[in-house]
């Protein structure tokens, strides 16, 4: 009796437990990261390693749309606005000064101002209308990157050049593929850190109360446009953040990064990985990477593969895959009582 009544006074932090359950999954998608690395260089095969790489980049693009949909119960079109704002920023940076750091700032700095100004105008409305204003938003960018002969055009920019990564204790070129997958694996991971970080404070409590019941937080004294703008802030500066390492993988930047079809592929990999998880979208980017890889190698139309497995998710497995395996860490976390 006396273990039941403890028991009864410290009830289960359902969301704190479920953040630990995904750090315990992101531990694990390191360690395999880390194999995949070694097994990679073993090998030389420089082509898995920068397939392996661009699946982390944009699986910082994947984690931006789940601090949105996933804790706040928006649905954001447009993170491909941020994503591709940051590859072209960073590709300016480059072409003039090649210095990494001075990218990242760049980067950093732009994304805040930009994302804080475009969420003072999405902020307005909600539902349907907030998943179109933000798809608007990165058209108009889109179509303006597009049309700028400039930066390129609809041919892009080309001809980034090879940088050096000073991270103090050493330093290693971004046309090294194994130590720039273990960069951008670790960069990735940071960004997961930060993001989970705030969303596992009173902060992020009021996050999820704006998703469940967005009337009832005003009357807990806290204002829901400060915390939706916050968030929107905050997915803005991931994705860009993200995007930044795209021209330093692949020597270009193109209009295609800002379209819809990137925003899309984001919002398929959350949905993939479990929405909410913030894991998910790692793991779901592998996959979705890998599957178009390998399906692509094969048929032209490997779309077609990826919208039924997409369709097949939803159907049978809503809450991800991630929803798999999620609840029973929770319950190894948990000694079993759940």
């Amino acid at each position: 009796m006396a273990d039941m009544s403890s028991r009864s006074q410290k009830p289960v932090d359902r969301l704190g437990l479920a953040m630990r359950a995904s750090h315990v999954l992101v531990a694990i998608f390191v360690v395999l990261g880390l194999i995949c690395a070694a097994i990679g260089a073993a090998n030389q095969d420089t082509f898995f390693l920068r397939l392996a790489t661009e699946a982390l980049i944009f699986a910082g693009l994947a984690l931006s749309v789940d601090i949105l949909l996933g804790y706040t119960g928006l649905l954001s079109l447009g993170q491909a606005l941020y994503f591709g704002m940051g590859a072209y920023i960073s590709a300016l940076v480059l072409k003039e000064v090649p210095s990494f750091w001075l990218a990242m700032g760049a980067v950093l700095v732009a994304s805040f101002v930009v994302s804080l100004l475009a969420g003072m105008v999405a902020n307005r409305v909600r539902g349907v209308y907030f998943a179109l204003v933000t798809f608007g938003l990165a058209q108009v960018a889109a179509r303006a990157v597009y049309n700028t002969r400039a930066i390129g055009a609809s041919d892009g920019l080309i001809g980034i050049p090879i940088v050096p990564i000073n991270l103090g204790f050493g330093t290693f070129m971004s046309s090294s593929p194994a130590p720039f997958f273990i960069f951008t694996l670790a960069f990735i991971v940071i960004l997961y850190l930060i993001s989970a970080y705030i969303l596992d404070t009173p902060f992020g409590r009021i996050l999820v109360a704006l998703r469940a019941n967005e009337r009832r937080v005003p009357f807990l004294g806290y204002s829901t446009w400060n915390a939706r703008l916050a968030a929107y802030v905050l997915a803005g500066v991931v994705a860009a953040l993200s995007g930044a390492l795209y021209p330093m993988l692949r020597g270009f930047v193109s209009p295609e990064l800002l379209f819809f079809a990137t925003s899309g592929n984001a919002v398929i990999t959350v949905v993939t990985g479990g929405v909410g998880t913030l894991a998910g979208a790692l793991y779901g980017s592998v996959i979705l990477t890998v599957l178009k890889s390998v399906v692509g190698s094969m048929t032209e139309h490997h779309l077609i593969v990826i919208g039924l497995l997409f369709m097949a998710v939803v159907i049978f497995l809503p809450k991800g895959l991630m929803g798999l395996v999620r609840p029973r860490i929770e319950r190894m976390l948990s000694g079993g009582d759940r």
